[in-house]
């Protein structure tokens, strides 16, 4: 389904026409599984939350309240942020049932590893997240948009109203901020650990 095709339906299911919503759940499912299955990749093995599941809440959550949607990328980044929160939500919960247990992996020595792009605790990255919103709030849209949507930089542009090459600067920016801020985080945290009992 083009772009365009699935922008009418958006905009047929912002004035409420349950039909098209329903065509649209059929449209974009598909992408959804994907983005999920993309993002679900990163996150550590053995993860009790699957794609499937993922896509479902996600998508419960973008019915609930007045919907929106100016177009497909406008949706899909909607989705996004829906399934950022619904990850965080899930690992904190499966922290508290563990009494108070810090961060599964968190073991980042150095920038590179980051660059590699070894696994990172949710919570950690949400973290950092939140901290680069105080830095400049589109960063983390840029961030938000490219790594959980999947969207490319003229789709971010669009979204965003800036020009590509704005996109790939913020983009190429919160990389590094990101990467910095999480290897101090777990550098620090890995100090704690491994320091010798009081």
């Amino acid at each position: 389904m083009s772009d365009q095709e699935i922008t009418l339906l958006l905009q047929a299911a912002n004035r409420g026409e349950e039909e098209a919503r329903e065509r649209l759940v059929h449209r974009v499912y598909g992408e959804l599984r994907r983005l999920a299955g993309s993002i679900m990749r990163s996150e550590r093995s053995g993860h009790t939350l699957q794609p499937t599941a993922l896509v479902h809440e996600a998508y419960l959550r973008l019915l609930v309240g007045e919907v929106n949607w100016q177009n497909r990328s406008h949706f899909f980044g909607a989705a996004a942020q829906a399934m950022r929160r619904i990850l965080v939500e899930h690992a904190r919960r499966k922290r508290a049932l563990k009494r108070g247990a810090e961060y599964e992996h968190a073991e980042l020595d150095d920038q590179q590893a980051c660059a590699r792009g070894d696994q990172l605790d949710i919570l950690i990255l949400d973290e950092a997240l939140t901290a680069l919103s105080g830095v400049d709030p589109r960063l983390t849209q840029v961030v938000e948009l490219r790594y959980f949507a999947g969207l490319e930089v003229e789709e971010t542009a669009e979204v965003l109203a800036v020009s590509p090459a704005t996109v790939k600067r913020d983009w190429s920016y919160a990389k590094a901020w990101l990467c910095d801020h999480i290897s101090s985080r777990a550098a620090k945290y890995n100090a704690l650990r491994h320091s010798p009992r009081q």
